[in-house]
């Protein structure tokens, strides 16, 4: 006990340490898995994800990854374009990361356990260098 006390300061920076390392995992406890863009086209080959992305069709138009299918984060719920197997991994994606992470859980809740969110959205996409595609 003696120790603890004489190195209160030691004790403090391993508490402190500790924490710094847990708060990644404690804060996406509820959201599910993030994937790098790396991950996802791992997950795009091996597993046949599905892309979902949910920018507005405005945004899907300026640049969207090559086969991802465009729902707007606001028409999610019953669209026709989600898959029907539930149990496909679904990579979830907009401009950022965002919104993708609110549909993700919104997926979830649909019956949708494998849906995943890319990390950073198209702009780490871009900044992986992968192909992006425009609509006319």
């Amino acid at each position: 006990m003696n120790f603890l006390l004489d190195n209160w300061i030691l004790v403090l920076a391993a508490l402190t340490s500790g924490a710094l390392l847990l708060w990644p995992t404690l804060v996406n406890s509820g959201q599910g898995s993030a994937l790098s863009p790396a991950e996802a086209v791992r997950l795009m080959n091996r597993e046949k994800a599905v892309l979902i992305d949910v920018c507005e069709p405005a945004e899907f138009a300026a640049g969207h990854v090559a086969g991802s299918r465009n729902i707007p984060l606001n028409a999610l719920e019953g669209h026709k374009s989600l898959p029907t197997n539930k149990t496909l991994p679904l990579v979830v994606l907009c401009k950022s990361g965002a919104r993708a992470t609110r549909a993700a859980a919104t997926l979830r809740k649909l019956g949708y356990a494998n849906a995943q969110v890319l990390t950073g959205g198209m702009n780490s996409w871009r900044e992986a260098n992968l192909p992006v595609e425009k609509s006319a």
